[in-house]
């Protein structure tokens, strides 16, 4: 799933001789390095499973128990322990006599089942991916009706080997849909088990653990080689003039918009605003109809963790543009070229720098020094390849913080980050942050004793105490003013610290209620569960309350006139929407809003004289939404259209590529006439070139050869 990326998971099979138990060891993986482990005993159709990752300071840990039935469907599965962040996992499902019945941290119910059907567990070990694959194998179509909801589909790809010389494994690579927002990739063996898992975990049997960054590799090429189908499904690509008329066009300078203009774009840029009124319809012009919609530019996510799946969500949300602040540098490099290319869908990337503390906390991205000069020299390796700033993790040793920022200063990059544990945001900034990565991190230093430690879910749960803070205080004018003396700013990320602190089982967060009923299932499940341990009831209370604190902060910052950057922490759009409605619910105008998420965070990024605002001359990056989202943040969730670099894409076809239910239909589009001659040759080079217009038969064999 989504919610885990980059790990692997490597597993062994020890079969009995009399009692026919087997025995799945499971070694998880991240970046190479062990984070937790999966151990599956069966016992005829009995499972038993003891599942633990620890990695950058947290992880699910919980036991399950399965009974399957002779198709090997489960109609028995319990799982006991916690999730991600320390939250309770006591779920149960149970078919019997013709009747199902689940109770889960998302949802409890029961149907009549004259049969048993597959259940879609909400809190599974990754082991659930094999049982799937192999209910799916033996279902017509390789598709099932899934409880509580919805449907998978297992997909067969092409063949592959796995290892090297005498440690070779030949196996089928499948794609299976319809859990999360995207699909996972599995390698099966011969007799359909499952060898690896490349989704959301990567997966092998113990043995070719040295296959990790083939197998990583792999489950890229899978994804990249579907994505370019998608690509080549969404984009629309004009030579032509575009003229999109009847809009109305947000100027981030007065912070409203101008009724009725028409705009022109001409391969990639905008060449015409004029009053709608004054505009003809030329018949060599492609005519877009925005019928009253607004056109904003391009929305920014300014704290983003890229993949491959994430351009087309980010799209869809009417996201041009997005800081990486952190990943594999090796894979966002090779991501960042495709998309320059236009080779897949998604928006720009400005790359961030990332450097994490050797510790067992350590999150596996970027480089983990070991020395300052080696830090050093990392941080000049960032900048030699056009990285806007350095960004410091929960691990990195506090007395190294003051001469990678002077480095990075020196070669004209910037410093940002979290607080490094036993370290505090004043320190930090003092030492030459220009900016503080979350919010959080930023009131924890007002709210935790310096010996506490926040590589652990503590820098999440100690949040609970700002209930009781005084934002008047003297501590808190203290770190204020040094915001303001140093000019340094706030990347605030509120929509993951609503997520992670309110979040409830059984219930979908305010925060997700326009959008969850449209995506799959399992995401839908997972997204309705308590990540924080609760004691009681009073402690439950404490969390709503401390969240209406970090939306005071907001003003208050805000008030002070410390910049505060919109980011997400995430990969899906839908967030970064929630993210603005949370800068308004502190108190900042819907128009002011619209700013900092487009021109405010170009001009920040050196890149407003070409993005940020619906301008002659500029890039065109900009979407169409329905309504006013100057005066109703709200409407930038009904996005009809949006512009990349002049590529036009439909965000409903874009939801439909991804399995997911759109929120807006398109604009009418009119093409030109072409003359009998222009349509001949445009014919002959579709022929020639084996131009694919969509996701018919011809082009999923193709993934095979």
């Amino acid at each position: 799933m989504v919610r885990q990326l980059g790990l692997v998971l490597v597993a062994s099979c020890i079969w009995g001789s009399a009692s026919a138990q087997t025995v799945e060891r499971f070694s998880i993986l991240a970046n190479n390095e062990k984070v937790g482990f999966v151990v599956a005993t069966s016992n005829g159709r009995a499972i038993d499973i003891d599942y633990a990752v620890d990695n950058n300071g947290r992880g699910p840990k919980h036991k399950e128990h399965l009974v399957l039935n002779e198709g090997g469907i489960p109609v028995e599965w319990t799982i006991d322990g916690t999730s991600l962040m320390g939250g309770g996992v006591h779920e149960k499902m149970r078919w019997e006599n013709g009747k199902a019945e689940w109770d889960a941290q998302a949802d409890k119910g029961s149907v009549d089942a004259p049969a048993a059907k597959l259940y879609v567990a909400n809190d599974p070990s990754p082991y659930s991916s094999g049982l799937y694959a192999a209910a799916l194998l033996k279902a017509p179509g390789n598709t099932l009706d899934v409880l509580p909801a919805g449907n998978l589909r297992l997909e067969k790809i092409r063949e592959v080997k796995v290892g090297d010389g005498a440690n070779t494994a030949t196996v089928d690579a499948y794609m299976l849909a319809g859990i999360d927002m995207v699909p996972e990739f599995l390698l099966l063996d011969k007799q359909g088990k499952l060898f690896a898992k490349l989704g959301g975990s990567l997966a092998v049997r113990e043995g070719f653990e040295d296959s990790f960054k083939s197998l990583r590799s792999l489950g890229e090429q899978l994804s990249l080689e579907k994505l370019q189908l998608v690509q080549q499904k969404i984009a629309h690509k004009y030579d032509a003039p575009i003229r999109i008329r009847n809009v109305k066009i947000f100027d981030p300078k007065t912070k409203k918009t101008a009724d009725a203009m028409s705009v022109v774009v001409f391969r990639g840029r905008i060449t015409t605003i004029e009053p709608d009124a004054k505009a003809t319809n030329p018949s060599d012009e492609v005519i877009v109809d925005g019928q009253g919609g607004t056109l904003v530019a391009g929305l920014h996510d300014m704290h983003s963790h890229n993949s491959l799946w994430s351009g087309p969500f980010y799209l869809a949300a009417g996201v041009t543009s997005v800081r990486d602040m952190g990943n594999d540098n090796t894979v966002l490099l090779d991501l960042m070229k495709r998309l320059d290319a236009g080779e897949l869908p998604g928006p720009s990337i400005i790359p961030s720098g990332f450097l994490e503390g050797r510790s067992p906390y350590s999150a596996r991205n970027g480089f983990i020094p070991e020395s300052i000069a080696e830090g050093l020299r990392n941080v000049d390796w960032y900048g030699d390849r056009g990285y806007i700033q350095i960004k410091i993790y929960n691990s990195m040793n506090p007395d190294w913080v003051a001469p990678f920022a002077t480095e990075a200063k020196r070669i004209g990059m910037r410093t940002v980050g979290h607080v490094p544990a036993f370290d505090n945001p004043d320190r930090v900034l003092a030492d030459g942050y220009n900016e503080i990565s979350h919010i959080n991190q930023l009131m924890l230093g007002w709210l935790l004793a310096p010996e506490e430690d926040t590589r652990t879910p503590l820098r999440l749960t100690g949040m609970a105490r700002a209930a009781t803070l005084d934002l008047n205080s003297a501590k808190v004018r203290k770190t204020v003013d040094l915001f303001k003396k140093k000019n340094a700013g706030l990347d605030t990320t509120t929509v993951i610290l609503e997520r992670l602190m309110l979040s409830r089982a059984g219930t979908v967060q305010a925060g997700d209620q326009a959008y969850l009923d449209h995506a799959p299932i399992g995401y839908q499940r997972y997204r309705k569960r308590t990540f924080v341990p609760l004691k009681d009831a009073a402690e439950d209370a404490q969390y709503f309350k401390a969240f209406d604190k970090i939306l005071a902060t907001m003003a208050l910052l805000h008030k002070e006139g410390i910049k505060l950057w919109p980011g997400t922490d995430d990969m899906t759009g839908f967030t970064l929407h929630r993210e603005l409605e949370l800068y308004v619910k502190a108190g900042i105008p819907a128009g002011e809003v619209l700013r900092m998420a487009s021109f405010d965070a170009d001009q920040y990024m050196v890149r407003d004289q070409q993005y940020g605002s619906v301008e002659r001359g500029k890039r065109a990056d900009f979407f169409l939404t329905v309504g006013d989202p100057s005066k109703d943040i709200s409407a930038v969730r009904q996005i009809r259209m949006v512009m990349k670099d002049g590529v036009i894409y439909f965000p409903q076809e874009i939801y439909e590529a991804l399995n997911i239910k759109s929120f807006a239909t398109p604009p009418s589009v009119t093409e030109p006439v072409k003359s009998a001659a222009a349509s001949q040759r445009d014919a002959a080079s579709s022929a020639f070139t084996g131009t694919r217009t969509g996701f018919g038969e011809d082009d999923e064999h193709d993934l095979g050869d």
